[in-house]
């Protein structure tokens, strides 16, 4: 059997959802939620945990605030949060060999 050493990977971003968020933040300044519950297809209730796991570990900043009258959320991607997609990379590339 071949002696292969696989990097751990990151289980906050070994979520579909949350790594198409990251995905798409990576990519832009900031996006709202409309926004990527459109670009994921996801359902608002599941947006929104998966947005406030993302900030609870650090790798996203949400603000909350108004567009004219309607309420809204942006999301932007972190230093933190860019360092831990890089290392998801990286740790995918050791099972890829």
């Amino acid at each position: 059997m071949n002696d292969m050493n696989f990097i751990p990977l990151d289980p906050l971003l070994h979520s579909e959802l949350r790594l198409a968020v990251m995905s798409i933040l990576l990519d832009v300044p900031e996006a709202d939620f409309v926004y990527l519950k459109a670009q994921t297809g996801a359902t608002s209730g599941n947006l929104s945990v998966q947005i406030d796991k993302l900030q609870q570990a650090g790798y996203i900043e949400v603000s909350k605030g108004f567009k004219g009258k309607m309420p809204q959320t942006l999301c932007q991607i972190t230093d933190k949060g860019r360092d831990a997609f890089a290392a998801y990379v990286n740790a995918l590339r050791s099972y890829i060999k």
